[in-house]
C-alpha cells in the first residue's frame, strides 16, 4: 500500500478522535442540561474509539516505512 494512502488513513483516524472527543463533550453538556448523571460515553463514541483505535494502528506501522536493524555491528548504522 502506498505511504499516501497510510498517511491519509492516519489523518482520517486523528479527526475521528476528534470527532469523539468532541461528541463526548456535547453528551457531557446535553446531560448538565437535563440533569442526568455521566456513567461513561455513548456506545457510538466508544464504536467510533475502536475503530480509531485500528485504523491509527495500521497507520503508525505503515507510514514509516521499512524497519531498520538495531544492532551494534550493522552496516545501516554506519
Amino acid at each position: 500500500m502506498a505511504m499516501n494512502t497510510s498517511f491519509t488513513i492516519g489523518i482520517i483516524a486523528i479527526s475521528m478522535l476528534l470527532h469523539a472527543a468532541y461528541s463526548t463533550i456535547q453528551y457531557r453538556t446535553l446531560l448538565k442540561i437535563t440533569e442526568d448523571e455521566f456513567t461513561g460515553p455513548p456506545y457510538e463514541v466508544l464504536v467510533e474509539l475502536m475503530l480509531v483505535m485500528v485504523l491509527s494502528l495500521f497507520a503508525g506501522l505503515t507510514v514509516p516505512g521499512n524497519f531498520r536493524s538495531i544492532l551494534p555491528d550493522s552496516d545501516e548504522n554506519r
